[in-house]
C-alpha cells in the first residue's frame, strides 16, 4: 500500500511539474477539466486530462 501511495504522489508531483508544457499543448482545457479559484487560490482538476494522458501512456506501454 505505502509503495501504491507513493507512485500516486510521484505521479502528481511530475504531472504539476509538466502541468504549464501540457497546458501550452491543449491540456486541462478539456472538456471534463475542471478550473476554480477558492480562499484565493487558483485550483485545476484535470480530469479528461489525466484519463487521456493515462490511455496514451497505456497504449505506448503495451507496443514497447
Amino acid at each position: 500500500m505505502f509503495r501504491w501511495l507513493l507512485v500516486i504522489l510521484l505521479a502528481l508531483v511530475f504531472i504539476s511539474w509538466l502541468s504549464p508544457l501540457l497546458r501550452r499543448m491543449g491540456f486541462g482545457r478539456l472538456p471534463g477539466d475542471f478550473r476554480f479559484r477558492w480562499l484565493g487560490r487558483d485550483w485545476d482538476v484535470p480530469l479528461a486530462s489525466t484519463l487521456l494522458l493515462s490511455f496514451v501512456v497505456s497504449l505506448i506501454t503495451k507496443l514497447l
